[in-house]
């Protein structure tokens, strides 16, 4: 028995993270029970919308899209940063049907470097899934120059857009 309790306020999440291992995230449940089930259905009936998430995602709960508005949602994570499966900033953990839409060089790259709670989309804000994958390219580049100064960069560019920009999850 995997995850006899489905239905629970806290969902853990298989992700794919360094090494191209799968490792399983900690969420507070935003959607509906079994959604992640039918990513690649969503996937192939709505696409993606600016931002990189799926248009039109009927999974979100209505109580879910305020708690992924003020990130209550992210906050079981906290749990995958203490055991070390996540680092504070860095590319974050994607889904096996998410990861399959990067280009194969993407995903190459993006599995030498543990997955982080604070990705560098919230620093760049790119508009689409190209977008998302130049900004992690990019921000995998200066980390192999300079790992801590790049994440001190991103860690308070990444809060000034939350903070003043309004960057949002939706």
């Amino acid at each position: 028995m995997q995850n006899p309790n489905r239905y629970g306020p806290i969902i853990a999440l298989q992700r794919i993270g360094m090494d191209g291992k799968t490792f399983k995230v900690y969420k507070l449940r935003t959607m509906h029970p079994y959604s992640e089930y039918i990513q690649d259905y969503v996937y192939k009936l709505h696409d993606l919308k600016e931002g990189g998430k799926f248009r039109n995602d009927f999974r979100i709960t209505s109580w879910g899209a305020v708690c992924r508005k003020i990130w209550l949602d992210e906050l079981p994570m906290l749990v995958n940063y203490l055991r070390g499966d996540m680092k504070l900033v860095g590319v974050r953990p994607l889904s096996k049907q998410y990861f399959e839409l990067y280009k194969k060089e993407v995903r190459e790259r993006r599995i030498k470097y543990k997955p982080g709670l604070i990705p560098p989309f919230y620093a760049d804000m790119p508009a689409d899934l190209e977008a998302i994958q130049a900004s992690e390219l990019n921000y995998l580049d200066h980390f192999d120059r300079h790992p801590f100064l790049t994440d001190v960069r991103y860690f308070w560019k990444s809060w000034w857009n939350i903070l003043f920009r309004k960057a949002r999850s939706n």
